[in-house]
């Protein structure tokens, strides 16, 4: 450290566009500070929240020689943009020669101000480093990572709950069906799987090897495959679908893939009390151990939102991303163990397999609902990791690419 900024006061004129700050500098490097050696002291403008360089002041020479242990009173001028925002102003001695200390490690004098309507207003005066700096961006946009998907959801759950409900409405108006197609789409769904692995292909669990014991194995794996597919298979084309908002209107176009996920889990809710009637009729009873099911459920929903969060703004750029997803998503079940038993796969890719998100889900419903055990603990927290993980990176992504759409589309 070759400088500290001691006893700063600044303040702010008449006019609400400058800022004065006067401050004193004390040398505690090894070497005298010489006016004649092009020791200046000046300031650059940034904007605090992406780091970026906005403009730089003029440059104002030391009065006199500032020995080691001695200092020098200064004072400098900042006249800030009109537009309004945060601005942070980085007070340092600079070399005319060799340029800014502070990018040398040395400390600066950091100023915080705002202008609203044209007018500035002063926030904080602190003496910090460049390195400093640094650190507090990258907690702020950990913080905001973390936070953001989480605000973003609360701050539009009633529009979240009423374009939901508008979309399961509309899905099937107008059908003799009407709303409660919304309970046979899934139950037809998951006949046809049932008639063509149970009764033509005979496939069976070790479980249970009765045929109503393969419609209650198949029908648990169906239950947190539903959601998931539906909100994924959906994703891509959901920007699209809403254009107009992107467009024209300030939309949270951010809770489009949340709509999704939350229309997902009401299918699966009713499956889900369609099931359960079934378990109670075939085996007499629904065991306690289902009680564990939201801690399964709640990484399913996170981690299906991870995916359609990343999946909706990339099939803004990637049109045939639709189409492909359906092909992905064929494989996807195919390669989860829900209509067929785990001991049917090999050896060999077992391991690999059970990394899918969607076999920890199968798994973790049918041991909570056929098999009266808890979900294996170590599966779950890895289950929450994954979920978690998803979530955060699929929204950053979703931010990262929003920007540009009202461009694309």
């Amino acid at each position: 450290m070759g400088a500290r900024y001691l006893n700063p006061e600044a303040e702010v004129d008449a006019a609400g566009r400058r800022l004065s700050v006067r401050f004193r500098i004390e040398n505690v490097s090894g070497r005298s500070w010489r006016p004649e050696a092009g020791l200046c002291v000046g300031w650059q403008l940034f904007d605090p929240a992406t780091g970026l360089f906005i403009e730089e002041g003029p440059w104002k020479r030391l009065e006199r020689e500032v020995a080691p242990g001695g200092y020098a009173r200064q004072q400098v001028e900042i006249e800030l943009p009109p537009e309004a925002g945060r601005y942070h102003v980085y007070v340092s001695l600079l070399d005319e020669g060799s340029g800014w200390f502070y990018l040398r490690g040395w400390p600066l004098l950091l100023v915080e101000a705002q202008v609203e309507q044209g007018q500035a207003k002063l926030t904080g005066v602190r003496t910090t480093t460049v390195r400093r700096l640094s650190w507090e961006r990258r907690l702020r946009s950990l913080d905001r990572l973390v936070s953001g998907p989480v605000e973003a959801v609360w701050r539009n759950r009633g529009l979240i709950r009423s374009m939901v409900r508008r979309d399961l409405a509309s899905r099937y108006r107008g059908s003799l069906g009407d709303v409660a197609w919304s309970v046979l789409n899934p139950v037809l769904l998951m006949a046809t799987y049932y008639f063509v692995f149970g009764l033509v292909l005979r496939a069976r669990f070790e479980g249970d090897p009765s045929r109503s014991g393969f419609a209650l194995y198949f029908l648990a794996g169906m239950l947190p495959w539903l959601a998931f597919a539906e909100a994924v298979g959906r994703a891509p084309a959901v920007v699209l679908e809403y254009r107009n908002f992107v467009k024209k209107l300030v939309f949270p176009i951010e809770i489009l893939p949340v709509n999704l996920g939350v229309a997902g889990l009401v299918t699966q809710a009713l499956a889900l009390g369609c099931f359960l009637v079934f378990l109670a009729a075939v085996r007499g009873g629904v065991p306690w151990t289902a009680l564990w099911l939201p801690v399964l459920i709640a990484p399913q929903f996170l981690f299906t939102l991870g995916v359609a969060w990343f999946l909706a703004a990339l099939g803004v750029y990637v049109r045939d991303l639709g189409q492909l997803m359906g092909y992905v998503l064929t494989l996807w079940f195919f390669l989860t163990p829900i209509c067929y038993p785990e001991a049917s796969l090999p050896g060999a890719v077992l391991p690999v397999l059970e990394k899918n998100p969607l076999f920890v889900l199968v798994r973790g419903f049918r041991r909570t609902l056929l098999e009266a055990a808890a979900p294996d603990w170590r599966a779950v927290f890895g289950l929450w990791l994954i979920g978690a993980g998803a979530c955060l990176l699929g929204y950053a992504w979703f931010r990262k690419l929003r920007r540009s759409f009202a461009d694309v589309i």
